[in-house]
């Protein structure tokens, strides 16, 4: 490839920077192939009518990128795949984390080579590697508002931040928004990580009466009246007890909402998984509500970026500054690659796997549990299973992990931990295999059926 000419056409910027930037993007679409030979800098130059080291300079560019190799009198070369390091297996380790499965097939790791490929190649890609605006790069922001007004979900860019993942944007909703002593609503089991943040901050929380599908209306309503300044909601497969409220509760919530003045924290990390998605609570009280969807639990946990639509454009850049003392910013690289996602369908594919993924897993469930009573949504991948009062909780746990099943009690989801009904918290998602979670599934039905209480009717 020794006549490989760069062309500069719509390249703007330094010269060298152009040539750097056409290279990388002829290497990404592979007009440059692995082990092709780069014309040689000074014979490049007298074609472009340039300074040799204006050539030099763009080489170097892509050469610390790691795109080329070489150099000197042995010429510059693309460069190949490295052979891969030989690393021991590793052995899961149990987080307690509710982790989405990773589907058969994934296309996952093919996209996310191909996506940092596509986003370095660009004309000042290495932007994405630099500290970012406080709330976001200005593209990302505009992706994430284009994605959530698809969901019904009315969003402009001026009002929407991009964090470093759900976590992060409790967090800084938290301390922006409710001070210490101020009284947040939740049902009576919550999600731990907004749990131990309420309990940093000194707030009171008050455990909600709840149904199947969440939260009871009337139940918010009396606590508002009491002088509840806050609920924390998770409208669709709430993490842990998988209830998912209708459209008419939601409306019902947003209502209780409008009419006392209450700030809606609505966590909507699974959302986007859902097969026929309802009206969020941000669609339906807009001014109330912080609305935040993550990335890490429809797609992977290591992209650490998720979205919070903020009630106004004022209370959003008053978020940015408190995003901006917690963490800096969401990894830039991250945030750019779900981005490039959003716009060419990719996003949309990979949550399809992971749904068709949780399907499956729930179809297994559902024929390996068919006597145990349990709660679940179809496109969701965990399970909440209520004990007989007289199961040993921390037996079938401590009996279940080392087998490889994520399993967490109830008592670490209770917002009042002076009276926990026995019940676990079942992840079927992270890396386990459907084989291996065949097997897992097979114990805890065994566990179960041997539970003071319960006869062995499925051994």
């Amino acid at each position: 490839m020794q006549y490989w000419t760069p062309d500069l056409t719509d390249l703007p910027g330094p010269k060298y920077s152009a040539i750097a930037a056409a290279l990388s993007r002829d290497i990404a679409r592979g007009v440059l192939r692995p082990g092709d030979r780069l014309p040689p800098q000074r014979v490049l130059a007298e074609q472009l009518s340039i300074d040799l080291t204006t050539v030099t300079k763009a080489y170097n560019e892509v050469r610390h990128a790691g795109l080329i190799k070489g150099g000197g009198r042995r010429g510059s070369f693309v460069s190949g795949a490295a052979e891969p390091t030989p690393v021991p297996e590793a052995t899961p380790v149990d987080t307690g984390m509710n982790l989405p499965p990773e589907p058969e097939g994934s296309s996952l790791a093919r996209r996310m080579r191909d996506g940092m490929a596509a986003l370095l190649a660009q004309p000042h890609g290495l932007a994405a590697l630099q500290y970012q605006p406080s709330g976001g790069a200005t593209a990302d922001r505009v992706a994430a508002a284009a994605a959530l007004r698809q969901r019904g979900i009315d969003a402009s860019e001026d009002r929407v931040l991009i964090t470093s993942g759900g976590q992060n944007a409790l967090h800084a909703i938290i301390s922006a928004t409710l001070t210490r002593g101020d009284t947040v609503c939740a049902g009576a089991f919550a999600y731990p990580g907004f749990l131990s943040l309420a309990r940093r901050y000194g707030l009171t929380l008050a455990p909600v009466a709840s149904d199947g599908e969440g939260i009871l209306p009337e139940a918010l309503e009396r606590a508002a009246q009491a002088g509840a300044k806050a609920v924390y909601i998770v409208p669709e497969n709430d993490n842990p007890t998988t209830a998912t409220m209708g459209g008419d509760r939601r409306r019902a919530i947003a209502a209780v909402a409008e009419r006392h003045g209450l700030i809606v924290i609505e966590d909507d990390a699974y959302g986007q998984l859902a097969g026929s998605p309802l009206p969020s609570i941000a669609t339906l009280a807009p001014d109330r509500t912080w609305h935040i969807a993550s990335v890490s639990k429809i797609i992977s946990p290591g992209l650490r970026v998720a979205w919070v639509l903020a009630p106004s454009t004022r209370q959003a850049w008053r978020l940015a500054a408190d995003l901006h003392e917690t963490a800096v910013m969401a990894p830039p690289l991250n945030a750019a690659l779900v981005s490039l996602w959003l716009r060419d369908g990719a996003f949309a594919a990979l949550v399809g796997e992971v749904r068709a993924e949780a399907q499956a897993r729930q179809a297994l469930a559902a024929q390996i549990l068919a006597e145990v009573p349990y709660a679940s949504q179809p496109d969701g991948y965990h399970l909440w299973v209520p004990l007989q009062p007289e199961a040993s909780v921390a037996d079938i746990v401590n009996a279940l992990r080392p087998a490889g099943l994520s399993v967490a009690p109830a008592e670490a989801f209770a917002v009042d931990p002076s009276h926990v009904p026995p019940a676990l918290r079942v992840s079927i998602g992270g890396g386990l295999s459907r084989d291996r979670l065949k097997r897992t599934l097979g114990l805890l039905d065994a566990l179960i059926a041997h539970s003071p209480g319960r006869r062995a009717t499925n051994i």
